[in-house]
């Protein structure tokens, strides 16, 4: 089957529907701290704590192997209704199994769609497609956040969850009106749930993990660099985020374009080089905030480029049991982004950006080596 331009797109508004309502509330935590009378800090460790609920994807490949990719993405847009209603209750304790239900939602699009498009796109055109399917992250910055800054201006702190509680019903009915037709690239015929994934599997896995690491451990102080180091305003970091924005639009636009043409694992081994080339950037700006800032979008182009890319690379790693394959990854993504969060801080505060910066460059190193691994035992996923 190959998928119209209708389906993709309904797809896509789904995505971006998830990641707006989780993208736009680490903007706004001053607001929501007065709204659940509790303090920035506590709401930014729920939010982080939120961000493990993607490990729950490692349970729901049974249901994407069998074929039900879109009930998987239509039960989680309906989840943000109930994390939107339990947010809206105005007590910290409802706003906190809110972003968990939320953390655990935005896993399941993502693995949900790339199951879908995986099933119908083969390998040597899926990275347009998944690709378009992520430029929804990059939307919900550029788009949905100004939005939500335009509600909660007119209309109170409620207005958001509303707000996406609607869009994802909206949602919900586009993703049901899509057309399955037939999963030509789909291998129903293959081992039964239990089998072990193969080591190629996990090295590629492990790859995608090392490239999240690389990228979440150093954007998590990004800002507080920016501040500490240069003294940026909130209004220059918030300026900053819109270029960032813009980056990481342009780099899933390219892994939509040229991936598929120049070849998905040889250009993710260039793109996170380029992700290194940002880190020693940023590990040299010393005084500077303009060498600071160049450091800081080649490391976000390199990055993004990566990690969208990467997605194509899983989805092949074992045919046969693909959904296991993208949740069992999805989970591990989680837990290396989780690491790399929850050190960057220890590490800043003892070394300075050279600490994150550092760590960073170790997991993309490893990545690295992961992949030509790949590049050795897998000549077919180039």
């Amino acid at each position: 089957m190959e998928i119209g331009r209708s389906e993709l797109l309904r797809l896509t508004f789904g995505k971006g529907t998830v990641n707006t309502a989780i993208r736009w509330l680490p903007f706004f935590l001053p607001t929501l701290a007065v709204a659940f009378d509790s303090s920035t800090a506590a709401l930014a460790l729920l939010l982080g704590i939120a961000e493990g609920a993607g490990l729950t994807t490692i349970a729901v490949g049974r249901v994407l192997d069998a074929g039900r990719e879109r009930l998987v993405i239509i039960a989680a847009l309906l989840a943000i209704v109930l994390s939107s209603a339990l947010a809206i209750a105005g007590s910290i304790w409802t706003f906190a199994i809110a972003v968990a239900i939320l953390g655990a939602a935005s896993g399941h699009v993502t693995v949900g769609g790339h199951a879908w498009i995986s099933a119908r796109v083969p390998f040597h055109r899926r990275a347009r497609f998944i690709g378009v399917y992520e430029i929804s992250w990059a939307s919900a910055l550029l788009v949905g956040v100004p939005v939500i800054a335009v509600l909660i201006s007119a209309f109170g702190w409620r207005a958001p969850f509303i707000a996406t509680a609607a869009a994802a019903v909206v949602a919900a009915f586009l993703v049901w009106t899509i057309n399955d037709g037939v999963a030509t690239n789909r291998q129903s015929d293959g081992p039964a749930d239990t089998t072990p994934l193969t080591v190629d599997a996990w090295l590629i896995i492990a790859a995608s993990a090392a490239i999240a690491m690389a990228g979440l451990t150093t954007i998590v102080v990004a800002g507080t660099w920016l501040d500490g180091a240069f003294g940026v305003s909130t209004g220059g970091v918030g300026l900053l985020a819109m270029a960032v924005g813009a980056v990481e639009l342009t780099a899933s636009s390219g892994s939509s374009a040229f991936a598929d043409r120049l070849g998905k694992r040889r250009t993710i081994q260039y793109s996170v080089t380029a992700t290194l080339a940002g880190l020693g950037i940023i590990a040299s700006a010393g005084e500077s905030l303009a060498i600071g800032t160049v450091g800081l979008l080649v490391f976000f182009l390199g990055f993004e480029y990566s990690i969208v890319t990467s997605f194509s690379l899983v989805s092949e790693a074992m045919p046969a049991a693909r959904g296991r394959v993208l949740g069992i990854g999805n989970g591990t993504n989680t837990l290396a982004r989780g690491i790399g969060v929850s050190s960057a801080g220890l590490l800043y505060e003892a070394y300075g950006i050279a600490g994150p910066a550092g760590l960073s460059a170790i997991a993309a190193t490893a990545a690295l080596i992961l992949l030509t691994i790949v590049a050795a035992r897998r000549p077919d996923l180039a």
